[in-house]
């Protein structure tokens, strides 16, 4: 790690985001999927699956009035286990003192007000402030004297608090407080929820650590660590990034906790705890216990990405934050070992993860279904943020490329175009028939739900739509790290201290005249033109700017006010006005103003002492016809297409029934076409391409048949569309991999 190298988020107050692309989805975020999830929480969609969120935070705060008017005499509740999921009997009746729903349900409330904070920075809403502060009154009056605030427990029965927190998510419900909390916070300078939150990491804090009579144990579910890291960065309070460092170093040491406190549990319930002994017959996942938790070795020994790939990118997130802050290179390089594993070996084309249903998880090296694919919108969420720590710590393009791939793919996928039902499962092969009669294949579903009773996701993508400025632009003391190509117009302050913990000093080196406004607009994702208009006052500072991995040649033009400088990206090597330059050290364009160049892990660096500027960049946007590595036994034989960040899938809408009889002609790859399209209701690119459609056999042909006979094909034009618009026209097959002719 190189400390100069180190960015954190840019302020989104400093940012404003004018793109068409996003600032549609940012819209269709404020406008319909907040609102609409506010009403979820409160059980108001009609055929959804209930929250019970607000309700149990109603319940809880009815039980603290309870506790506080009868004093001494008041028995609070005793545990009683009711499942992991807990229902009422009578659906349109819940009792207003019991909690319902999963056992972390209140994230739900957590996520969305994160959202909304995000909104509210960049869209002031006084109605939206009110309804939330009127939620966060209901929350808070939830919390108990001490600063515990999980309403599971409260209701049911704290004398069993923090006694399995390897399946109970106390400490995750705790991560998703902060996070809502801290953009609350941001988004409107109110305190309430935030304190609330410090409260409650107060009291993990005394409970949980090294020294002596503290609990010894972890999440079981991970954001905690990257939670608490944030606490620290807004707040400055040192007990924050101690425990999210004790949790981290804590993982996976022996004794492994989660079996101690097991052990515990079965001896407080008058059981007899007796040590598992493996079977010599025991299967992959018996033999390995708690890699489904990432809590089978310590992380810094963990070299393969594992378990849960939620709590994994979630986890992986986290030790990048502590690797910064406190610049501990093993972790840092714990955290790129899985980085490489989960890309070179792990990842969809469309930038989703976790290849199976079996516990949500990542699977064994390769092993990438499509029609089984699990590739839950939040694991695909989780590594969006992953990625953008990482670019944190050192910015190198293939970060951002994985951010971009999984943002406009499987992130965008998990929402309806019209934000109102979404995918918890984001299948690369989908035949609604086969999940409908193939258990194997219940967990994907043929079209969208209104809501889910574990309904992580839905409020993951608000909550990351609303924040695009954090993953699009990063900064340092010096420089703008521009990581995504996204209309906006962004203001920064050359000589601002940025310090680990993100506080700003105020204070600048340079004297007058720091501040530099850009203004970018671009064409992505359907064309690789962008453009950025600079004005200032001759501060001088170095902007950055990702150049992709998918464009082959990048050519980027800087104009000053009395200069023009012509830039070349190809396959690494930059060229300055037609020299070529191999190496990523400085280069003086022009000695009288200063300009100097610099191509590092595929980012231009441009140092300046800026005034009126404009550069443009034209980024190469073929259609691309990939194979999958032959390690992945699902894509052999098959192509997918992609062109800049987007990967299409074939439609049953366009292409008719049995896409597997589909071939792509990769020996007429000259004649593919790109289109534009309005079908979506926004401007799209459709791809149409040259292929074979095989004659179907008939039931005469038998269920077998010689393979020398001569299959038929027909020419035909296969038509292409965005991943993440698939399934807006009604139930249908859909394909990304598509077999080679």
């Amino acid at each position: 790690m190189r400390k100069e190298e180190f960015s954190r988020p840019i302020g989104m107050k400093n940012v404003k985001i004018t793109d068409e692309f996003w600032n549609r989805e940012q819209e269709l975020v404020r406008t319909e999927v907040i609102p609409y999830q506010w009403e979820a929480l409160n059980d108001r969609v009609e055929g959804a699956s209930p929250s019970f969120c607000m309700h149990n935070f109603k319940a809880a705060g009815k039980l603290m009035r309870d506790k506080k008017s009868q004093g001494n005499s008041f028995i609070p509740p005793k545990y009683t286990f009711r499942g992991f999921e807990t229902l009422p009997d009578d659906p349109e009746h819940p009792d207003e003192d019991k909690f319902y729903g999963f056992v972390f349900q209140d994230t739900d409330f957590s996520k969305w007000v994160e959202a909304v904070g995000y909104s509210l920075v960049v869209h002031p809403d006084p109605e939206l402030e009110r309804i939330a502060d009127g939620a966060i009154d209901i929350v808070c009056a939830a919390q108990l004297e001490n600063g515990y605030l999980d309403t599971y427990y409260i209701i049911n029965g704290m004398d069993r608090a923090f006694t399995n927190l390897r399946d109970h998510h106390e400490l995750y419900c705790l991560g998703h407080l902060i996070e809502g909390a801290v953009s609350y916070y941001e988004g409107t300078g109110k305190d309430k929820l935030l304190k609330a939150a410090m409260r409650f990491a107060d009291y993990c804090a005394d409970y949980f650590g090294e020294e002596d009579g503290k609990c010894k144990g972890y999440p079981g579910h991970e954001i905690a660590e990257m939670a608490l890291a944030r606490l620290y960065e807004v707040t400055g309070v040192e007990k924050y990034l101690k425990l999210s460092e004790f949790f981290i170093n804590q993982r996976g040491q022996a004794p492994n906790y989660f079996e101690e406190e097991q052990k515990k549990r079965i001896e407080f319930d008058g059981g007899k705890y007796t040590a598992p002994r493996m079977r010599a017959d025991a299967n992959w996942f018996e033999r390995n216990p708690y890699y489904y938790h990432q809590a089978h070795k310590p992380v810094r020994q963990q070299d393969e990405a594992v378990g849960h790939a939620v709590r994994a990118v979630y986890l992986y997130s986290g030790m990048a934050d502590i690797a910064r802050i406190t610049q501990d290179e093993s972790l840092y390089e714990a955290c790129r070992k899985l980085w490489d594993n989960i890309v070179n070996e792990k990842l969809y084309i469309t930038g989703g993860i976790g290849g199976t249903h079996m516990g949500e998880a990542f699977s064994f090296p390769y092993d990438l279904p499509n029609d089984t694919a699990y590739s839950e919108t939040c694991a695909a969420i989780g590594l969006v943020f992953f990625a953008r720590r990482m670019l944190e710590i050192s910015p190198e393009s293939r970060f951002g490329d994985v951010m971009e791939l999984s943002l406009y793919n499987t992130v965008l996928a998990g929402m309806a175009l019209d934000g109102k039902s979404f995918f918890y499962v984001n299948p690369l092969e989908m035949d609604p028939t086969a999940c409908d009669r193939d258990e194997r294949k219940l967990h994907v579903k043929p079209i969208r739900q209104k809501w889910f009773g574990c309904a992580c996701c839905p409020p993951n993508i608000a909550r990351t739509l609303s924040s695009l400025s954090m993953y699009a632009y990063t900064e340092s003391e010096d420089t703008l790290y521009a990581h995504l190509y996204v209309g906006s117009e962004v203001t920064k302050r050359f000589g601002e201290r940025v310090d680990f913990a993100g506080a700003k000093d105020g204070n600048s080196s340079l004297g007058e005249g720091t501040s530099v406004n850009l203004k970018f607009s671009s064409e992505l994702p359907w064309a690789g033109k962008a453009y950025v208009k600079i004005s200032g006052n001759g501060a001088r500072g170095k902007l950055a700017f990702r150049i992709p991995g998918w464009s082959r040649v990048s050519d980027i033009v800087i104009k000053t006010q009395d200069k023009e400088y012509e830039l070349t990206v190809t396959e690494g090597a930059l060229s300055v006005n037609g020299e070529k330059h191999l190496s990523e050290n400085w280069i003086l364009v022009d000695c009288k103003s200063g300009v100097s160049v610099c191509l590092k892990s595929d980012y231009l660096f441009i140092d300046n002492s800026w005034l009126d500027a404009e550069i443009s960049f034209d980024f190469d946007m073929q259609v691309e016809i990939l194979a999958a590595n032959n390690n992945v036994r699902e894509c052999a034989g098959k192509v997918a297409v992609k062109r800049g960040p987007i990967t299409y899938c074939m439609e049953e809408a366009d292409n008719g029934k049995n896409l597997q009889l589909l071939y792509v002609d990769t020996t007429a790859a000259d004649k593919i076409s790109v289109e534009e399209d309005h079908e979506f209701g926004h401007k799209t690119v459709s791809i149409s391409v040259p292929g074979k459609r095989e004659s179907l056999d008939s039931a005469e042909t038998g269920l077998y048949k010689s393979a020398l006979a001569r299959n038929v094909f027909a020419d035909c034009t296969l038509k292409f569309i965005p991943y993440y618009a698939w399934n807006n026209r009604g139930v249908g097959e859909m394909a990304v991999w598509v077999k080679r002719y």
